[in-house]
């Protein structure tokens, strides 16, 4: 957009009051703000992203600061938001944030609310998690409880922290889903459970936000390049190895074929832009999805669920993982 075009009746929520405004460039010089190139309006507007260190969640924070936003990246290690800072500039601030920790997240919010004052949160992007592989029959029962308190019941726990402040500003909320969330595969039932109850709940909080004009959008990413790949491979090796002999006996064959399949799909993986670029629309479009699709092999598998028989899609995915046939 040039600098001379103007945008007629553009609407600004300032409060519950409605301001008209006919010329940007005028109202953003007034403000003491400077106009780039790409400069949107976004410039006033706040941004919590959780699990930032690294991957989507860095990308996201890079993304909004971009875009004229202030990103508060959460991060465990401040090592970590440091660098995250070094790449994004000042518009990044790290924020110490432990999903898992109440006191953490009630600092957090505290932090953010001293900061942002009346202009509340544009935006709250729930990508903090983690995936832990293993057969059900065998998986340690504090794994599987850890697999859901960073997946789900943390994520739930930062959302009633900055829900106040989202509802200043009728912000949005942007929740890190999976394709997995749609369709699972053996060895990952953990991982895919915390998945598919975030799709339940997302649903459940774009219905009980409306009434504020809170958006709630799931990203379904399929095979992104993060480091949640290893990560993931090096949990369900500690899980395997912890694993009586017995289970090794029964499943040892199978979860080194899907770990195989994994390994292949990683070197597969689309870069991370692909998702920072659907979470940025979830967060700035005037009529935002509320399920986004990110990959080929995303849409392909959400087709899959949705149209074909639950045994013809075993039969193919049996097929395609070369899955012990029993014995």
């Amino acid at each position: 957009m040039s600098e001379g075009i103007l945008v007629e009746r553009q609407t600004i929520m300032k409060g519950a009051r409605p301001v008209k405004v006919t010329n940007v460039k005028f109202l953003l010089q007034s403000a003491g703000i400077r106009r780039g190139p790409e400069m949107t309006l976004q410039h006033s507007q706040y941004v919590v992203i959780t699990g930032a260190s690294t991957g989507i969640g860095a990308g996201c924070a890079i993304g909004c600061a971009q875009q004229g936003m202030t990103g508060f990246a959460g991060v465990r290690d401040p090592r970590a938001g440091e660098a995250l800072q070094a790449k994004g500039g000042a518009a990044i601030i790290p924020l110490q944030l432990d999903v898992t920790d109440g006191e953490s997240i009630k600092h957090a919010a505290e932090q953010v609310k001293q900061h942002v004052g009346e202009a509340g949160l544009a935006g709250l992007i729930n990508n903090a998690g983690i995936a832990i592989g293993s057969p059900l029959e065998v998986i340690p029962l504090p794994q599987l409880r850890k697999q859901l308190e960073v997946n789900v019941i943390g994520q739930i726990a930062v959302t009633q922290a900055f829900l106040p402040l989202l509802r200043q500003a009728h912000g949005r909320i942007i929740n890190m889903g999976s394709i997995a969330g749609r369709g699972t595969i053996p060895m990952m039932g953990p991982y895919s459970a915390s998945k598919f109850a975030m799709e339940a709940l997302t649903d459940a909080l774009r219905l009980e936000l409306y009434p504020w004009g809170i958006d709630v959008s799931i990203i379904e990413p399929g095979a992104i390049a993060t480091p949640i790949w290893d990560k993931s491979l090096n949990s369900a090796l500690d899980v395997e190895k912890d694993m009586p002999a017995e289970g090794k006996r029964l499943y040892e064959e199978a979860a080194r074929r899907v770990r195989e399949a994994v390994q292949e799909t990683a070197q597969r993986a689309i870069p991370v832009d692909a998702v920072v670029r659907a979470v940025l629309h979830a967060l700035t479009a005037p009529r935002p999805k509320t399920r986004y699709l990110v990959g080929t092999d995303a849409k392909i598998r959400a087709i899959m669920a949705k149209w074909l028989p639950d045994r013809m899609q075993d039969w193919i995915l049996k097929k395609v993982l070369k899955l012990p046939t029993g014995g």
